[in-house]
């Protein structure tokens, strides 16, 4: 998978297929400390099991496991990463100055079918000497993967790829996301907002208001990549491909008697 040269089908029309952005299967890892590793990925590991934590409950937890490290380089780590909670750099999780934040909308909405909600969020994937990000659009009510993209960097193209995919078959009434500037971007506004979709924002520093996806997180960090450790963007890319027809399509979830996201979805869909 993912091969430079084939007689059977070009690298670009891999990549469309697999759902990944060109540019993350392209990319080399800049040459990273062993010690900036180790500590984005112990962050990684801290926010995964507690995405509510802020910097100063990160740096106390790792400060008891025995790190040398101040709040001052959690906050920078943090930034780079993407990761909320923070003050984060303008280019990164903040939305900015002028940007327009949406109200949540999900607050005490039962949620019954699906493509009534979708969420989508960014999250950091380690890799064994670097890391890449990983953003994905999750149908709340079944749990369904819509779409996900890779990158190496926190840039709007991915974003956008990925929500033009998901758009492709379905929409929702209405998309959740956080404050971060990706998503008070024009760039990922216009498309919904032009297909009359509504636009719901978690509450400033309320990682839990979208929990749905933050637990997706979590289980695709602890079921593959944390035990995978790859080395290479492009056996991510491939590992994660694998993984989410795996999540899709053949993992049963006990929120949805034993079936999978797939069975629920396509079936709603059909009945709908």
């Amino acid at each position: 998978m993912l091969e430079r040269e084939s007689e059977t089908i070009s690298f670009k029309a891999q990549c469309e297929l697999l759902g990944v952005n060109r540019s993350g299967t392209y990319y080399i890892p800049r040459e990273a400390s062993n010690e900036e590793v180790k500590i984005k990925h112990e962050i990684d590991k801290i926010y995964t099991d507690a995405s509510f934590y802020g910097s100063r409950r990160i740096t106390a937890q790792m400060q008891r496991m025995g790190w040398d490290i101040n709040r001052k380089a959690v906050q920078r780590h943090m930034q780079e990463m993407g990761i909320s909670g923070i003050c984060p750099s303008p280019n990164l999780s903040r939305a900015a100055a002028k940007a327009k934040i949406y109200p949540y909308l999900l607050r005490n909405l039962a949620i019954t079918a699906v493509n009534q909600v979708w969420g989508i969020d960014i999250t950091y994937i380690r890799m064994q000497k670097s890391w890449m990000y990983l953003v994905a659009i999750l149908d709340w009510h079944s749990r369904y993967v819509l779409a996900w993209q890779v990158d190496e960097t926190l840039e709007m193209p991915f974003v956008v790829e990925a929500v033009e995919r998901s758009l492709r078959g379905a929409k929702p009434q209405i998309m959740n996301s956080d404050q971060g500037s990706h998503f008070t971007s024009p760039q990922y506004l216009e498309p919904l907002l032009k297909l009359g979709v509504q636009i719901s924002m978690d509450g400033k520093g309320r990682a839990l208001d979208n929990i749905f996806t933050e637990r997706l997180w979590r289980t695709v960090k602890y079921e593959d990549t944390y035990l995978r450790d790859y080395g290479k963007p492009r056996e991510l890319v491939a590992g994660l491909d694998t993984y989410f027809e795996f999540y899709n399509h053949r993992r049963p979830h006990q929120s949805l008697d034993y079936r999978t996201p797939a069975e629920v979805y396509f079936q709603s869909f059909h009945i709908n």
